[in-house]
């Protein structure tokens, strides 16, 4: 099981009520929603292996050497060269990252991450290598294109919490957007998806998208149509496209997923217990972890 750790404790920070503090007043919404999400998932799933994927580098510069407007509208503060920039968080979330990594490496659970990639090139690069089923636990669409029926790779897309979630497998993307998972790639290159600062083809949403992948069997087929006078591509359609030639040539790097990560050696079995009890003791008191800690600690394997 993998878990894009950010997506699921932004979930948290905005599905559980600031509320929920530690004795000194200290938000930890995240901290705990993510520890209960952990929680259901081990006991819904029953997972061998666990990783806490991370963001090391939540905008990478060779992404944005790419298409500079990538996830432009998300820095909070530009930084200097080979340093990540600083992305904008709310206020109360900030503070708790810092807790959420002290509580895993306590628990014993995994946490990969690697400078100069996302949390997403980190999963893909984990789910190439798995030798069995891998679940891909995120709130993040763009995952949706390592699903692989052939090799038991799939996406939980929390709908409501964790524990009501969208199992995304080859017959629901077909259903849905009627691509596989490698198709998905290329849906979202032509579509683009603001919220990560990708224009698109302009005038290309997703159902033209996915009417082109269907037609023409992949992004490099839709470009081969372009220049094939014979193909039934609209005039707009072949306008549209061949404006957006430029684009299309370096979107495909920037919307794909890394699986060539070098990642460093780490031990991805789910804990039997806390690595270090007494830190996590003490985290415990610190934060207020109370029943969200117990829940996990009860459900792993003995």
């Amino acid at each position: 099981m993998l878990l894009d750790t950010a997506s699921l404790y932004f979930r948290a920070y905005f599905g559980v009520p600031d509320s929920v503090r530690a004795p000194d007043g200290t938000p930890v919404n995240a901290v705990r929603g993510l520890l209960d999400f952990m929680a259901r998932l081990v006991q819904d799933h029953h997972p061998d292996d666990l990783v806490a994927c991370m963001d090391a580098d939540w905008r990478p510069a060779w992404r944005v050497e790419l298409i500079p407007s990538y996830k432009a509208h998300r820095v909070a503060a530009e930084t200097g060269p080979g340093v990540p920039d600083e992305e904008e968080v709310p206020d109360t979330l900030s503070p708790q990252v810092p807790v959420i990594e002290a509580v895993l490496d306590a628990l014993g659970v995994a946490r990969v991450g690697v400078a100069g990639y996302e949390a997403d090139d980190v999963i893909g690069t984990l789910a190439g290598r798995a030798a069995g089923p891998v679940d891909i636990v995120t709130g993040d669409r763009d995952l949706f294109q390592l699903v692989d029926d052939a090799r038991g790779v799939r996406v939980l897309y929390p709908v409501k919490g964790v524990g009501t979630h969208q199992v995304v497998d080859e017959a629901w993307l077909r259903g849905k957007y009627g691509v596989d998972g490698p198709g998905y790639a290329d849906l979202a290159t032509l579509r683009g998806d603001p919220s990560d600062g990708l224009p698109g083809v302009p005038g290309v949403g997703e159902k033209t998208a996915a009417k082109l992948l269907d037609a023409y069997g992949d992004l490099a087929g839709i470009v081969a149509a372009v220049d094939d006078p014979a193909s039934k591509l609209t005039p707009a359609q072949r306008r549209r496209l061949t404006e957006a030639r430029a684009y299309l040539e370096v979107a495909p790097k920037v919307v794909r997923v890394a699986d060539d990560v070098p990642l460093p050696p780490f031990d991805p079995a789910l804990p039997t217990g806390p690595k270090a009890p007494e830190a996590l003791r003490e985290l415990a008191e610190t934060w207020g972890l109370g029943g969200s800690l117990q829940r996990l600690l009860a459900v792993l394997p003995r």
